[in-house]
């Protein structure tokens, strides 16, 4: 019977893994950054720099020069050819991941093939895989190396050598050799740091050029990687963004943020190693790379899914419950999924961020944290008043959540309204018809007026003709939004769009040189709007 439910689930994991492929094989953007690894390295062969090179996307190389050396021979063969072994070297390294936490989700022999099934399967189904399999993407392959060297499943000559590795192709496993130096694991830190030595000395031999570029320059500019207050950077510093901290103060407010969270995930993950759960401290130290990097894409996320997969395999009922919450975060989109029920810019947030909070409750409280100071071990709740508290702690923690006017990520809920709108009074709502518009026009840069609803704001007014741009941010740190002006009514211009908060917004119109002319937050607005009555 046990057989059976194994080729089951195999056999579930292979239907999930070609449907996958499949479908990311029929997108025309699809492996979209494998398209920028192979462009980037055709490029070099040709001579031509490779942190000069831009995909039609957009999208440049931003590995360190290393990484290039690893990935030289993909342009030996057609890049067709490319995207199909790429993706059955991605389901490869899913079930490698999943057979080495499988060894920490159960001590039963007997029961590991069907545990190892099961979670490849998960994984595979989990936001982070899917990801990787869509772009193309490096990062499971890093999470595999850092994996296998953490939980000490290579041979003892050789450990450390794979964090070394994949150090030098992407910087954020070395947190890793701290967690040796933490574990005592001295030895393992040295080959580590020395394989990181030898691979960037390597590359800045055989690529001088682009090492100098990265070293100095292109390491330090996190904003070629794309939007860092988009919410697909569920890192700390991304939700930093999304909350409105303020620019001066967001760097020593992230350091210090970050140093907290490292230091208590590795005093648990040292705890734990000296328990014999390397599995369990090689998984939280890899969620604390996520939490901690500056960005954090979902390919980057795996981490997260393995420990939501220890936790449902733990034996208290706070455990499972926390797990299944995080591992419905990392399979599905919560703040798209939810959005009809997120009536408050609070909630919205605590969904469209739950991968990032997950993750700092994690390094916080579920696997370290507060955890550490328990020397005892408690009398674990009767299964009833363990959901109770369950229950407890959950709407305790929405109902903060609801009464906070926070910012509502990079704010999918935002729509600028295009000149087919006008005739729709919801939208348009200062000014109705070119009369009224003429007269409502005033010598101002922009007037205008909001109007709140119950999920959403409504922002909608005119602009005089020296305003030839006008853009809306709604967090700092976030990429303008571009609000169209529209020549709804002759002799003048109108503008409408929507946000689900301005309490971090900020309007800006600009004139012909592109020079700021005006800027409005939502106090100049909630002045504009007394002096109109």
């Amino acid at each position: 019977m046990r057989d059976r439910r194994v080729a089951l689930a195999w056999a579930a994991f292979v239907v999930v893994a070609l449907v996958s492929c499949v479908l990311v094989l029929r997108r025309p953007d699809r492996l979209s950054d494998l398209h920028i690894y192979y462009g980037a390295l055709a490029d070099l062969h040709a001579g031509r720099p490779l942190y000069g090179f831009v995909a039609a996307n957009g999208g440049p190389f931003t590995y360190p020069p290393f990484a290039a050396l690893v990935l030289g021979p993909i342009t030996a063969v057609p890049e067709g050819v490319l995207q199909g072994i790429w993706l059955v070297a991605t389901c490869t390294a899913v079930v490698a991941i999943a057979g080495t936490v499988g060894v920490a989700l159960t001590t039963r022999r007997s029961r590991r093939p069907l545990v190892v099934a099961v979670a490849a399967t998960v994984l595979m189904l989990s936001a982070p895989v899917q990801s990787n399999l869509r772009f193309g993407q490096v990062s499971i392959f890093i999470v595999l190396m850092a994996l296998l060297d953490g939980v000490g499943l290579v041979p003892p000559r050789l450990r450390g050598v794979l964090v070394g590795v994949a150090s030098a192709i992407k910087l954020t496993p070395l947190l890793f050799v701290v967690y040796f130096l933490a574990t005592g694991r001295y030895r393992d830190a040295g080959r580590a740091v020395a394989t990181f030595l030898a691979c960037a000395g390597l590359a800045g031999i055989v690529l001088p050029g682009e090492s100098w570029t990265y070293w100095t320059e292109a390491v330090r500019q996190t904003s070629r990687i794309g939007n860092l207050a988009s919410l697909g950077n569920q890192s700390l510093h991304g939700m930093l963004l999304r909350v409105g901290v303020d620019e001066a103060a967001l760097p020593v407010l992230w350091a210090a943020l970050v140093a907290f969270v490292c230091v208590a995930a590795l005093l648990r993950a040292r705890q734990l190693t000296r328990q014999g759960r390397s599995g369990h401290a090689a998984v939280l130290v890899g969620c604390a790379t996520v939490a901690a990097s500056p960005v954090s894409w979902t390919h980057h996320q795996v981490w997260p899914v393995l420990a939501a997969m220890l936790l449902i395999g733990a034996s208290g009922v706070a455990q499972r419950a926390a797990g299944g919450a995080l591992l419905a975060a990392m399979v599905v989109s919560l703040g798209a999924v939810l959005s009809p029920v997120s009536t408050r810019p609070g909630v919205q947030f605590l969904f469209e961020n739950a991968r990032a909070i997950g993750v700092l409750l994690l390094c916080l409280v579920g696997f370290g944290g507060v955890a550490v100071a328990a020397a005892r071990t408690h009398r674990r709740p009767a299964g009833r008043r363990g959901w109770l508290r369950v229950g407890v702690t959950a709407t305790v923690a929405v109902a903060f959540f609801a009464v906070q006017p926070l910012p509502a990520g990079a704010d999918p809920t935002f729509k600028a309204y295009a000149l087919d709108d006008v005739v729709n009074p919801r939208y348009f709502f200062v000014c109705r018809g070119p009369v009224e518009c003429a007269a409502y026009g005033t010598d101002a840069p922009v007037t205008f007026g909001t109007r709140a609803e119950r999920t959403k704001v409504r922002v909608n007014g005119v602009v005089s003709p020296q305003v030839t741009r006008l853009e809306y941010f709604s967090a700092p740190g976030g990429p303008p939004r571009v609000i169209p002006l529209l020549d709804a009514y002759p002799g003048s211009r109108t503008f409408s769009f929507r946000s689900a908060s301005m309490a971090q917004g900020r309007l800006v119109a600009y004139d012909a040189d592109g020079r700021p002319i005006a800027s409005y937050d939502d106090e100049l607005a909630a002045a504009l709007r007394a002096r109109s009555r």
